[in-house]
Parts: C-alpha cells; structure tokens; sequence
C-alpha cells in the first residue's frame, strides 16, 4: 500500500513539475513572481525564465519516467536528488533578497514535501 501512495505522489509530483514548466515555457511571466525582485519584464527575463520553464518540463518528464519504468527504490533516489533544483532556486530568492515567503513557502516547501515522498518511496 505504501508503494501505490508513494508512487502516486510521485507522479502527482512529476505532472505538477512539467505543468509549471509548460507555463513557464508558454507564458514566462508566470515565474517572475516567485521571487527575484528588480528584474526588468522583457525579452531576456522572458528567454531566462522560458529556460527555467525547459528545465522544469526536463525534470518533470525524468521524474514521471523513473516513476513508471523504475523500482520505489530508484525513484526514491531520484526524487531526492531532484529536490536540490528547488532548494537552489530558494537559496537565489534569497541571495537576491527577494521575497522570504517565496523562498520558504514556494521552493524549500517544495524541496521539502519532494524530499518525504523520496523517503516515502525509499521505504516502500
């Protein structure tokens, strides 16, 4: 039972990860609110975050893909080392002093419900 709860947060992760990603990719606007401050609209912030959106749609798929075709065990594994792109992404909210909440309650919440059902598929 834990293995079916465990998976299915997993995938739910993984859909979520390319859902962001499309957005971001297709309307890069959506990522300039979580959380670097002073960053003038424009085409480059649009190219960056449309970049970031990429990187999202790539990990996404990864994670969605070693969810389905792999072992509990080796998605837990992947799930975990995944939750550093969140915890980067807080820490350079939090570097570019933005905003505290971003870094707290988007990215490290992030990186840290990724890292229980890492643990959650660890133990299945």
């Amino acid at each position: 039972m834990l293995a079916i709860i465990a998976t299915a947060l997993a995938a739910l992760i993984g859909l979520a990860v390319v859902a962001m990603g499309t957005t971001g990719m297709l309307k890069p606007q959506f990522f300039a609110t979580f959380g670097i401050p002073g960053t003038a609209p424009g085409l480059v912030l649009d190219n960056w975050l449309t970049v970031k959106g990429g990187r999202d749609v790539g990990t996404g798929l990864m994670l969605l893909v070693v969810t389905a075709l792999g072992t509990t065990s080796l998605a837990g594994w992947v799930m975990l080392a995944a939750t550093v792109m969140p915890v980067f992404d807080g820490l350079i909210v939090l570097r570019s002093k933005g905003p505290r909440a971003a870094a707290y309650g988007v990215h490290f919440a992030t990186a840290a419900v990724m890292a229980v059902i890492a643990v959650l598929l660890l133990l299945a």
